[in-house]
C-alpha cells in the first residue's frame, strides 16, 4: 500500500497564535502514524506562477491513515487553535506510488 502525502501552502497571519497550533500538531500527527517531511524552511519557485508562503509536508503510511488524522479530535482541537492566525491555509492529501522493492 503507498504511503500518502499531505501538502500544506499557508501564510502566517499572527504569528503568536500560531505557535499554539505548533505545539498541538505534532501530537495528532504522531497518533496517526505520520511524520513531518517539512515544516516551513527556505523554498524557492523552479516552474510556474505559484508563490508559497510557508509550505509543510507530512508521509502518513497510507491515505486512509492520513484521512484519519485530518478527522481525529486531536486534529481538531490543533485546527481550532489555529483559527484566525492565517489568512490562507490550503492541505491537500495525495497518494504516492507503489514503488517497486
Amino acid at each position: 500500500m503507498p504511503c500518502a502525502y499531505i501538502i500544506v501552502d499557508m501564510q502566517v497571519s499572527d504569528p503568536e497564535q500560531y505557535k499554539q497550533y505548533m505545539a498541538a500538531a505534532p501530537a495528532a500527527v504522531k497518533a496517526a502514524g505520520g511524520e513531518y517531511l517539512v515544516r516551513g524552511g527556505r523554498h524557492a519557485v523552479m516552474e510556474g506562477d505559484w508563490q508559497p508562503t510557508r509550505i509543510a509536508m507530512l508521509r502518513f503510511p497510507s491515505l486512509e491513515a492520513a484521512q484519519t488524522f485530518y478527522d481525529a479530535e486531536l486534529y481538531r482541537a490543533a485546527r481550532a487553535k489555529r483559527a484566525g492566525a492565517t489568512a490562507f491555509f490550503n492541505m491537500v492529501v495525495v497518494e504516492g506510488v507503489d514503488a517497486p522493492v
